[in-house]
């Protein structure tokens, strides 16, 4: 099983904390959509032997594209790929460009599965990350999709300055209200080079706090727990049956290509990717060429992201496939390694017996107290 991403590299305007590849004008629309085609039907043999289970517009603003230009894409991909039958396919969308006839185009599209970038219900915090939407257009878009689409998930962004726990309360509420099946939840970093580092520096914007950013965390893991979400992942909650089948893949090695400017593919091998350059890209595909850039993963390397994606899961790490893939070694050093975090509470082994006759299955896994601290404790379990 393996996913396809499609990188969508444009958008209205630029969120101040935002560092993914992007641009603002629209004038290569077309040429790049056309573009996005002719690289999937080159790269179809790297997937021959997989079957797609998902499909995922990501960007950027997918939302952007026509009804048309998706529904090319998507034809595109099931003439060139074994597609399974139960296929999930994502579009990344912003409110206002999710008018109630745009919702409806799309829900007659083979588009079942809807990620709306809300990030906050509140004015104050939409223009202190310069939103293009304002909360009105985030509770009215709502409204609409939830009556054509079942499956919908929704970006939230805590830790924002000058946010109080009540505030953030309350966007979990609005979203609880919308019977939302699953949230995907940030803190809001500062990425160098952004808007939002330039005005901090400045000392226009507060820094971002990470006590506040810890707190927010702590409310946002006990309400949607209160509300029948499983946290299975370290930003994601999903009511069951709705966990996204595409980042779930991501968290659990599957093969993935990207397609478009600055997407990224992983065979569990290799990782590749293309430039990030709109202009190259293009220029390059229209010669027949492939803009990528590849990396050989060493054990090392492979260990090293097993680690970082499982930590952030409910499956955790498994000591089982840690032997079987990298050895005895490997599985010994990360158990010594580990215990210090162990004895502090903040990761844990446990065991899953399937039967008299089978092994008992044995995962590092962060604790509740852990899980905040999952990407730290990963980077000091890493072997360098």
């Amino acid at each position: 099983m393996a996913g396809i991403y499609l990188h969508i590299p444009f958008c209205k305007q630029a969120c101040y904390y935002c560092d993914f590849h992007f641009s603002t004008s629209l004038k290569k629309k077309e040429e790049l959509v056309s573009c996005l085609v002719k690289e999937l039907e080159l790269r179809k043999e790297e997937l021959q032997n997989e079957e797609i289970e998902t499909i995922y517009f990501g960007g950027g603003t997918p939302s952007l594209l026509s009804v048309e230009e998706l529904r090319l894409l998507i034809d595109t991909i099931y003439q060139n790929y074994t597609v399974v039958s139960n296929l999930e396919i994502t579009l990344e969308a912003n409110p206002d460009d999710l008018s109630e006839e745009k919702i409806i185009e799309l829900s007659e599209t083979p588009v079942n599965r809807l990620s709306i970038g809300i990030q906050s219900f509140f004015e104050e915090d939409l223009q202190l990350m310069n939103r293009a939407h304002n909360a009105q257009e985030a509770k009215n878009c709502l409204s609409v999709a939830t009556r054509y689409f079942d499956n919908i998930t929704i970006d939230l962004i805590y830790g924002v300055p000058n946010m109080s726990n009540e505030r953030w309360r309350e966007n979990l509420q609005i979203a609880f209200d919308f019977e939302i099946n699953h949230i995907s939840s940030y803190a809001l970093t500062v990425e160098p080079k952004t808007a939002l580092d330039s005005f901090i520096k400045q000392g226009k914007y507060p820094d971002v706090d990470e006590t506040v950013a810890k707190e927010h965390f702590d409310i946002l893991v006990a309400e949607t727990t209160k509300n029948g979400f499983v946290h299975y992942e370290i930003s994601n909650f999903g009511k069951p049956n709705y966990f996204s089948k595409h980042n779930t893949s991501y968290w659990l090695g599957k093969k993935y290509i990207g397609i478009g400017p600055s997407a990224h593919s992983f065979n569990k091998t290799h990782r590749s990717w293309n430039v990030a350059n709109n202009a190259k890209y293009i220029k390059a595909i229209q010669e027949g060429k492939l803009p990528l850039e590849q990396e050989k993963l060493t054990k090392k390397d492979q260990f090293n992201e097993y680690l970082m994606t499982g930590l952030r899961t409910i499956w955790g790490v498994s000591l089982e496939k840690i032997e079987e893939d990298f050895g005895e070694e490997f599985r010994k050093n990360l158990l010594k390694n580990a215990e210090k975090f162990i004895n502090q509470g903040l990761l844990v082994v446990t065991s899953s017996n399937f039967g008299k006759n089978q092994n008992c299955i044995e995962k590092l896994k962060t604790t509740s107290k852990g899980k905040f601290l999952a990407d730290g404790l990963a980077s000091e379990l890493f072997i360098i």
